[in-house]
């Protein structure tokens, strides 16, 4: 029996739905220690180039730390306060504490720049042998 178009069409915006949840899912997986931002991770000749996004996070509120092989960025997004109450709608963007640890490549590193712009933290790691 032929499917009617308004099936084809219901399976697809499903099939479309159920991707972005597990994209969504997948973006900011839960850790045990909160939340985990997504990260990417560059080699240039004399170091690392750590792009880790975190929107909504203040500088203050995160700390890096760099030893036994790995990197260690964590800290928390706090609720933005508003002055009046108001009714939710939806809320995606997680908050509370977060950490992301990051196996480093072989050899020592030491972090030499730390940025933070545009919702990202950009840090520069030196190989140092």
């Amino acid at each position: 029996m032929p499917r009617s178009i308004r099936d084809v069409m219901w399976a697809q915006a499903l099939t479309t739905l159920a991707r972005a949840d597990r994209l969504q899912r997948n973006v900011f997986s839960p850790a045990d220690a909160g939340w985990e931002p997504p990260i990417d991770v560059l080699e240039t000749e004399t170091g690392l180039l750590v792009v880790v996004a975190l929107p909504g996070v203040r500088r203050e509120d995160m700390e890096i730390v760099i030893g036994d092989g790995e990197l260690t960025v964590r800290g928390a997004r706090r609720w933005v306060t508003m002055k009046r109450p108001v009714r939710v709608h939806r809320v995606e963007l997680p908050h509370g504490h977060f950490e992301r640890r990051l196996p480093l490549p072989a050899g020592a590193y030491q972090l030499i720049h730390r940025d933070h712009t545009d919702g990202c933290l950009i840090l520069t790691l030196r190989r140092l042998d």
